[in-house]
Order: structure tokens, then sequence, then C-alpha cells
């Protein structure tokens, strides 16, 4: 359990590695969003599928994981709906012509928000890798989401610059939207120790809310800024897992 708390956190931290272009570079940073995005998308598109759709189905029936597929699928689509339901209402209720620092700071608060709910199926998919005995697959599944936890810190310390925080405010922001991982991760792999015709479920459960986040979230907005570059760094990012998955034997 020590060394699953450890690996969690250390995915945790890397999510402060994103604030660190904006940091050096500024609003300038920007232009590297879609490659990062396009990136993050390659790399949880594999994961979800080589990492918990295949294990999955090698652990229990289909009709489970297909199952925990769609509740995770529902679980990160309803909690996305609910957010902007409630930044819509915000948006009513404010006071025409607000300052653009107040605009920021909604926007990095509506960021952080949603990237706080995607990081808790993230880290039950790091619990459930790391009770499956499949050999590499709780390295493969922790590498991926380190590695698209970057990009979602970027997404957190852009806004904020625009707001005017400070360099550490932005660092740590983006580390606490990945806080609930180690926590998703202790949940998962408890639950599964307890009770391990669970195991498949949950592999469906994260595989579902990670391809959601993927298509409903990660790839629009990176196709929105710059196609190019988004569907290069998607296609950088699938290749770098596939070669992980071919090394770790996944």
């Amino acid at each position: 359990m020590a060394t699953l708390l450890l690996a969690a956190t250390a995915t945790t931290l890397a999510t402060g590695l994103g604030a660190i272009p904006v940091i050096l570079l500024g609003r300038r940073a920007a232009a590297l969003q879609p490659a990062l995005l396009g990136v993050a998308a390659g790399v949880m598109g594999v994961a979800a599928v080589a990492g918990l759709l295949l294990p999955g189905l090698d652990e229990g029936s289909t009709g489970a994981v297909a199952g925990g597929s769609a509740a995770g699928l529902l679980f990160l689509l309803g909690a996305r709906a609910a957010l902007e339901a409630r930044e819509k209402h915000k948006r009513e209720v404010a006071a025409p012509g607000s300052a653009l620092r107040s605009r920021s700071l909604r926007t990095s608060l509506l960021v952080f928000v949603v990237l706080l709910v995607h990081s808790l199926p993230e880290g039950f998919a790091i619990g459930t890798a790391y009770a499956s005995e499949t050999a590499g697959l709780s390295l493969f599944v922790i590498v991926a989401i380190a590695v698209q936890n970057i990009p979602e810190g970027t997404s957190v310390a852009i806004p904020m610059a625009e707001a005017g925080f400070s360099p550490a405010r932005q660092f740590w922001a983006a580390v606490a939207t990945s806080a609930p991982q180690p926590v998703g991760a202790a949940i998962a792999y408890l639950l599964v120790e307890q009770i391990e015709p669970l195991l498949p479920f949950s592999f469906g459960f994260a595989a579902g809310a990670m391809l959601a986040l993927v298509a409903v979230e990660m790839l629009p907005r990176a196709l929105r800024q710059r196609p190019s570059m988004a569907l290069a760094g998607t296609a950088a990012g699938a290749a770098g897992m596939l070669a992980l998955s071919v090394v770790l034997g996944v």
C-alpha cells in the first residue's frame, strides 16, 4: 500500500510540471497547449484500451467490463454537466462588464474543479492496475497518468497567470487538482483486494471515465485551437505508449 500511495503521489506532483512552461513563458505557453493536450489524449486513449479494457477482459466477463465502462462514462459526463450548469448560472447572475481579472478567476476556478473531478477515476485506474497481477501493468498505467497530468497542470496555470496569481500558487494549484488520485488509488485497491470480482468492473469504470475525458474534453479543446498540432501530439502520445506497452509486455 505504501508503494501505491507513493506512486499516486508522484503522478499528483507531475501535474505541477505543467505549470512550469507558464511560469517561464507567460502567455506564450498557451501556444504549446494544443500539442500537450494532444499528447495527453494519445497517452490516455492507449492506456485506457491497452492498460485497462483488455486486462479487464482477461480478469473477468465482458458484461462486467462493459458495465463498469458505462458507469465510468456516466460518472464523468454527469460530473461535467453539473459543473457546466453551475458555471452557466454564475455567468447569468454576474454583473455586466466584469473585469478581465474576474473572468480569468472564474475560468481558472472552473478548470480547477473540472480537473479535480477528473482525477478521481484516474486514481481508480492506478489502484486497479496495482491490484492486478499482470506484469508491468501498474507501471504502464502510472506512467500514462503522470504524462497526461502535465498538460492538465498547464490548463490550470494559464488562466491563473492571466488573473495575476504568483508562480508558486500556479504550481501548487496544479498539483492540488490531482490530489484525489492517491485517495482514489487507495479506495480502488482496497475494494478490489476485499472483493475480487470487482476487478473487471473497476478496470471498466476507469477506462470508461478516461475515454470520456479524451473524447469530450481533451481532444475537442486541442482541436479547437490548432488541429494539426493537436493531431501530431495525439499521434506522438499514442506511439509512445504503444512502444512502452511492448517494452513492458502489457
